[in-house]
C-alpha cells in the first residue's frame, strides 16, 4: 500500500529495498551466525523455553509463518495487529507479516479491550497475532473479546500454550519448514518495496488516539539515523530492553539489528537480575535502555565491568527531561541520547565529552555530528504557536487511513511544507538551538505510553463519585497515575470489566504499608 505520491521524499529515501530485504541479505551473509536470543527468564512472563536462533533457522521460522498468514487468505497490505513479549516470537511474527506482504500494526502490551477494539476498528484489521500469556495476563481472552467486537477481525493467531478455540497456535508453525516466496519477489510492487507502508503504530493527541503509518524507507531512514550516529558496527550484538510497540523502539532496535546484520539480545521490560546476567553472558557491545535508568545503572556499575558494552544508547520517550540531574559522571561507555517526540521522529546526539547533553539545532540535524561531513537526517524548527516541528525522510509523509482528513476522528497532520508538528513545548535560544521545555498539553505520559487525561479522570468520576485520577511526576517514568477514593477495589474492578489500561487500573491499588516494627 502507497499513501500517495511515490516519486516524492519516500522514494527518494530508499524506495527499492524493504525490511525483509535486510534480513534475507543477512541471512545469506553470514547464514550461521546467532541472529536472536530469549531472555533467560522467558518462562516467567510467557510460554515456552528460551532459544537462540541463527539467521539460517530465523530466516526458516519466518518463511513458515509468512506461509501459515498467508494461507489464511490474507489479502495482501492487510493490517495485522501484534501484541508479543518481547521475544523471539514476537521479533518472527513481525518479520513474517512483513514477508507476507502485510501492514504490522504492533500494540502495547499495556493496551487492554478498549484500546485494542477502538484500534482494531479504525484500521479495519482481519487478523491478530498475541502471546498466549504476557506476565499474569491472558492475551487470548483479550484478543477473542477484542474480536468478538470488532467486525473486520477473521483470523487470531498466538504463540503459547492451550490456546482457546478460534485462535491458531504458531508454535509449531515457526518450527515448520514451509517454502515461502517473499512478496516482493513473488510480484511486481512498482516503484519498489520501500515505498509501501510497513507499520502502523499509534501515538495520542488532545484529540484522542492517532495511527501513524510509516513506509519501509521511513523506517530505515530512522533506524539509519540511530546506527550512524552511535557508530554501530557491522555484526554487532545489540542488548534491547524495550518492547517493540513503537517507532522509537523500532528505530533503536530492530532496525540498527537488521542493518548491522548482527545479533540481537532481547529483555522482557524490565528485570534488573537478567539484566545484568545478560549482560554477563552475552558480551553485548551496544545496550538500549530507557533514558532515566541509564545513570542509574552506571551508578549501580552495570557498565563498568570488563565485559560491559561500547556505547548505551538512552531512549527519552519524555525528551523534556533530557539533562535534569543524569549523574552519568565519568561512565567508559559512549552514551548516546535519543530523543523520541512521540511517533513523529527522533533526534539521536552523542553526550559531549563534558556530560552535557547536545542542542537541538535549528534548521538541518546531521549525523554523525562529530563527522566532517555528517549526513542530514531531518529538520527541526518551531511552529508558530511555540511547539518542535519535524520534517525528513524519517517523517511519515501522508496522514492514515487513507482520506483521514475527511473523517471527524483525530490524524496525523503534516504541513504543506512537510514538517509535522510534535507538539512538544519548544524555545529558541540565543545560539539557534531549540530547547524542548515540557511534554504536550494535555497529555500524561508514563515511561513511553502516552494518555488523553481528561476523559480517564471523567470516566473514574463516573464511577465512583469520591474517586479521582491523579498525575504525580516521577524519577524514572517521567509521570504516574495515582487514585484515590473510599472503595479503590470496587474503581479497580469497574475499570477492568470496562477493558480500561492496565496503568488506569494499576494507579487504583491500595497504598503500600510500611511494616510494623517493635521497639
Amino acid at each position: 500500500m502507497i499513501l500517495d505520491d511515490p516519486r516524492g521524499k519516500t522514494a527518494a529515501a530508499g524506495g527499492s529495498v524493504s525490511l525483509d530485504e535486510l534480513f534475507r541479505r543477512a541471512a545469506v551473509r553470514a547464514p550461521d551466525a546467532i541472529a536472536l536470543i530469549d531472555p533467560p527468564n522467558r518462562a516467567n512472563f510467557t510460554d515456552g523455553a528460551p532459544r537462540s536462533l541463527t539467521y539460517s533457522q530465523a530466516d526458516q521460522a519466518v518463511s513458515s509463518l509468512a506461509a501459515r498468514l498467508r494461507r489464511a487468505g490474507l489479502p495482501i497490505d492487510s493490517i495485522v495487529g501484534l501484541q508479543t513479549a518481547n521475544t523471539v516470537d514476537g521479533v518472527l511474527a513481525l518479520l513474517a507479516v512483513l514477508r507476507a506482504g502485510l501492514i504490522a500494526m504492533p500494540m502495547p502490551l499495556l493496551w487492554r479491550r478498549a484500546e485494542m477494539v477502538a484500534a482494531l476498528t479504525r484500521v479495519a484489521a482481519p487478523a491478530l497475532i498475541v502471546s498466549g500469556r504476557i506476565g499474569s495476563v491472558d492475551h487470548y481472552d483479550l484478543a477473542v473479546q477484542a474480536a468478538v467486537e470488532v467486525f473486520s477481525v477473521r483470523h487470531i493467531f498466538g504463540f503459547g500454550a492451550d490456546p482457546p478455540d478460534g485462535v491458531l497456535a504458531l508454535d509449531d508453525t515457526a518450527a515448520a519448514r514451509d517454502s515461502f516466496t517473499p512478496v516482493d519477489r513473488e510480484r511486481a510492487r512498482p516503484p519498489g518495496p520501500g515505498v509501501h507502508l510497513a507499520v502502523v503504530t499509534w501515538d495520542v493527541s488532545e484529540a484522542g488516539p492517532v495511527p501513524v503509518a510509516r513506509s519501509h524507507a521511513e523506517l530505515i531512514a530512522g533506524g539509519l539515523a540511530v546506527q550512524l550516529e552511535s557508530r554501530i558496527k557491522q555484526h554487532a550484538c545489540i542488548h534491547a530492553t524495550l518492547a517493540l510497540s513503537s517507532f522509537g523502539a523500532l528505530a533503536t532496535t530492530l532496525l540498527p539489528w537488521l542493518l548491522v546484520g548482527g545479533t540481537l539480545v532481547l529483555h522482557h521490560p524490565f528485570d534488573l537480575d537478567t539484566f545484568a546476567e545478560q549482560s554477563a553472558t552475552c558480551g553485548c557491545d551496544t545496550v538500549v535502555v530507557p533514558g532515566p535508568l541509564a545513570p542509574q545503572l552506571a551508578q549501580a556499575g552495570h557498565f563498568s565491568a570488563p565485559a560491559a558494552p561500547k556505547r548505551v544508547l538512552a531512549v527519552w520517550r519524555a525528551p523534556e527531561r533530557l539533562g535534569r540531574a543524569l549523574g552519568w559522571h565519568e561512565a567508559a561507555v559512549d552514551l548516546i541520547d535519543i530523543q523520541v517526540f512521540g511517533e513523529t521522529g527522533l533526534i539521536p546526539a552523542a553526550r559531549a565529552a563534558d556530560g552535557r547533553p547536545a542542542a537541538i539545532p535549528v534548521g538541518p540535524i546531521r549525523v554523525p555530528r562529530s563527522a566532517r561531513e555528517p549526513t542530514v537526517i531531518g529538520e527541526a524548527a518551531a511552529t508558530t504557536g511555540g511547539t518542535l516541528a519535524l520534517r525528513g525522510p524519517m517523517v511519515p509523509g501522508y496522514a492514515f487511513p487513507r482520506w483521514a482528513e475527511r473523517g471527524a476522528q483525530p490524524y496525523f497532520n503534516i504541513a504543506p511544507n512537510g514538517f509535522a508538528d510534535t507538539g512538544y513545548p519548544c524555545r529558541i535560544d540565543d545560539d539557534a538551538t531549540i530547547a524542548v521545555t515540557a511534554p504536550p498539553p494535555g497529555l500524561v505520559g508514563v515511561g513511553g505510553y502516552r494518555f488523553v487525561v481528561r476523559p480517564l479522570q471523567a470516566q473514574v468520576r463516573r464511577l465512583a463519585s469520591s474517586a479521582a485520577l491523579t498525575v504525580l511526576p516521577d524519577a524514572l517514568a517521567g509521570q504516574r497515575l495515582a487514585g484515590t477514593g473510599r472503595d479503590r477495589a470496587a474503581v479497580r474492578e469497574s475499570l477492568t470489566r470496562l477493558g480500561a489500561n492496565a496503568l488506569v487500573v494499576g494507579a487504583f491499588r491500595e497504598p503500600r504499608r510500611p511494616p510494623l516494627t517493635s521497639r
